[in-house]
């Protein structure tokens, strides 16, 4: 039996440069040092800076293409976990042993011969690769959610912040702090654009790279940031932090007022409504069918469709919209659906409502749960409010909310005497005769009425 020729594969994980820098050419060395150690013959080296746990690795699948195209060959890696981390790179593996265009496997750090127990064996180490990736997704969430229920921040610190690795949080820089509550002050004046305010950092120090100032895009997300409102935001929704704010609450809202003002949404351009373009072609010179429109005296709109004429001479003239749906409907009449085809479609049409409805369904239970947490947090507030536990720089914008919102403040009233209500002791009240003789009757009570209250 001939000796089988390798295809050497190496893979890292990140294509980061700056990561795992090492990983491939200590990886090459190895392996090759492992061939010539093992009189095994390289054809052909593979390597490349991308994540097993999905399919999609390009350079594998050029090695996978070139084995089914070849009989006889092997794979030269440094443990199964390069080769694969999921289940469809692990299964065509296995598969092409099965098959025997892959003869041999040969790793330093792991042993395997084409027979069932090492066909047991490389699944094995399939899965426990896979095993690995997901639980290392999972163990990172919980790692994420429990920073966030203690209030640490995440990731980088941004700008006007300093991470410190004893506390695990982050801190208010010294001096990059202050150009944040300048920059700040001076946009809630309402004398700045975002270009005039990028020149004014500028001025302060605070330019890009290249010595040129900011672009917009980044000074409005520096201005609308509420890291610096103490707030930590994973996932689109903001948690309290346990570092110290850098802005007042009062500030950060007066800038976004600016913003709001200042704002210029884009304006969609709108597109004539002409439902027979691109569906239609000349039927004397094939050419594509285009549409325009013209108003009336009295300033009604016609559409009119018409040749492209793009392939040459066409005797063909306008046709109104009118006319067309005409020839279209007419067209359509002599169209007609066997009953098997036509049971096919309205079974689809069925699903799809029925998806429709599900999708509706599970839209509105999320809209319910975010509403619930949301309806709990408020009530946190206004508990938080009236017990006297909130910041003043808090009460001071809740008061402000509150003087020009009577559904708030109707709420907040509604609470109050609630409490009072709960918490103060009351006699029972009692009527007097006259007023429950009249109450009785009216509500048909009047058996009761025998006795006399004492």
């Amino acid at each position: 039996m001939l000796k089988p020729k390798y295809f050497l594969y190496a893979r890292k994980s990140t294509e980061d440069d700056d990561h795992q820098i090492m990983s491939i050419e200590a990886q090459l060395f190895e392996l090759r040092e492992y061939a010539r150690r093992e009189n095994l013959e390289i054809i052909r080296e593979f390597q490349e800076a991308k994540s097993a746990k999905k399919p999609g690795r390009e350079m594998f699948a050029a090695m996978m293409n070139e084995i089914e195209k070849m009989d006889g060959v092997g794979i030269l890696a440094w443990h199964p976990d390069r080769l694969a981390r999921n289940s469809v790179d692990g299964g065509k593996v296995i598969y092409l042993v099965d098959t025997q265009k892959i003869v041999s496997l040969r790793f330093p750090t792991f042993w395997f011969e084409p027979t069932p127990q090492g066909l047991f064996m490389l699944q094995v180490a399939f899965g426990q690769s896979k095993y690995y990736s997901d639980n290392l997704v999972e163990n990172i969430n919980r790692g994420i959610r429990q920073k966030l229920r203690r209030g640490e921040w995440l990731t980088k610190a941004p700008f006007g912040y300093v991470n410190n690795p004893k506390t695990r949080t982050i801190e208010p820089h010294p001096t990059l702090s202050k150009v944040i509550v300048r920059a700040f002050e001076e946009y809630a004046k309402g004398t700045h654009t975002l270009e005039t305010m990028a020149e004014f950092l500028a001025e302060l120090g605070l330019e890009t790279r290249h010595r040129t100032p900011l672009a917009k895009a980044s000074i409005s997300r520096m201005l609308t940031n509420r890291a610096y409102l103490g707030l930590v935001k994973h996932k689109g929704e903001y948690h309290e932090g346990r570092f110290e704010p850098i802005l007042s609450a009062t500030l950060f809202e007066a800038v976004q007022n600016v913003l709001l003002r200042r704002a210029k949404p884009r304006k969609s351009k709108q597109r004539h409504d002409f439902p027979f373009t691109g569906l239609l072609n000349c039927g004397e010179c094939g050419s594509a069918i285009t549409a325009q429109f013209s108003r009336g005296k009295c300033g009604g709109i016609y559409r009119y469709y018409r040749c492209t004429k793009k392939k040459g001479v066409c005797s063909q003239k306008y046709l109104q919209e009118k006319d067309l749906a005409a020839q279209l409907k007419a067209r359509l009449k002599s169209v007609a659906i066997c009953d098997e085809w036509t049971g096919k479609m309205l079974k689809q049409v069925d699903e799809w409502q029925r998806e429709n409805v599900h999708s509706s369904q599970s839209f509105v239970q999320n809209l319910k749960s975010k509403l619930a947490d949301t309806q709990e947090k408020l009530d946190k507030l206004v508990s938080a409010y009236i017990d006297g536990e909130l910041g003043p720089e808090l009460c001071e914008e809740l008061e402000r909310h509150l003087a020009g919102c009577d559904n708030c403040r109707v709420v907040l009233n509604t609470t109050k005497r609630t409490i009072d209500l709960v918490q103060t002791p009351h006699e029972k009240p009692d009527l007097p005769h006259d007023v429950r003789e009249r109450l009785f009757k009216r509500l048909n009570l009047d058996r009761y009425l025998t006795q006399r209250p004492e």
